[in-house]
């Protein structure tokens, strides 16, 4: 990887002295968040990379359904509508759980594993 670094460094350092930054409009700033604060660092070369083809993992559809669904539960004035909304809550949550769990093999929750399991089997 060392011999990459190396080529990397040079063809910017070559692009620095053809001015090819110099109308850069994040000179001096940091660059935008690109919404992966929520990814680990060794998968977000990837994520980056399925979302600029188009792909969005489930994990990160499913967090993103998650948090709309709470701003929607903090905003909701209807009892029969936070009923609902704690209902798609709870199934994206699980969905959530069991994709991690298959990942990484870390179960959540695990004192209601094996009653979710036997719901679902």
């Amino acid at each position: 990887m060392y011999a990459f670094e190396i080529i990397a460094e040079r063809r910017i350092l070559e692009s620095m002295e053809r001015g090819e930054f110099d109308n850069n409009p994040f000179a001096g700033r940091p660059l935008p968040n690109d919404g992966l604060d929520n990814v680990s660092p060794e998968l977000r070369m990837a994520v980056k990379i399925m979302r600029n083809a188009g792909i969005i993992p489930e994990e990160i559809s499913l967090r993103r359904e998650i948090s709309s669904i709470n701003e929607l539960l903090r905003i909701c004035a209807s009892d029969e509508e936070k009923v609902a909304l704690r209902a798609r809550l709870n199934e994206k949550q699980l969905r959530y759980n069991m994709l991690v769990e298959k990942r990484t093999g870390k179960v959540f929750l695990p004192e209601y594993h094996e009653k979710i399991m036997e719901r679902l089997s």
